[in-house]
């Protein structure tokens, strides 16, 4: 009886590493994939926000409202420095790049 549920605890690990390894495949060759990339996005109330998009060399700063978004600021890309992180959902590297395009507006 130990063997059985030794074995299945054994399958059943190996079948999350394979789900694990298949998302985690997944999301690197999704990451590379189009010309659109979400740097940053700063929420500022319900529905409302800031997003940095970066798309070929550029980098567009985006106002976002419930009904609309305005073009805010175009950068080049070469302007500033945007560090690759591995999900869009990492808010600390998020704030922090934000923190950076603010700077960098500042001193355009």
């Amino acid at each position: 009886m130990t063997e059985i549920i030794i074995q299945t605890g054994i399958a059943l690990a190996f079948v999350v590493f394979l789900i694990f390894a298949v998302a985690l495949l997944y999301k690197k060759r999704r990451k590379n994939i189009g010309i659109l990339n979400l740097i940053a996005y700063q929420s500022l109330g319900q529905k409302m926000g800031v997003a940095a998009l970066k798309i070929g060399g550029e980098v567009l700063i985006l106002g976002i409202t419930p009904t609309d978004f305005k073009l805010l600021r175009k950068l080049d890309e070469k302007a500033i420095e945007i560090e690759e992180t591995e999900t869009a959902s990492n808010f600390g590297s998020i704030a922090e790049r934000v923190k950076k395009i603010r700077r960098i507006k500042e001193e355009i």
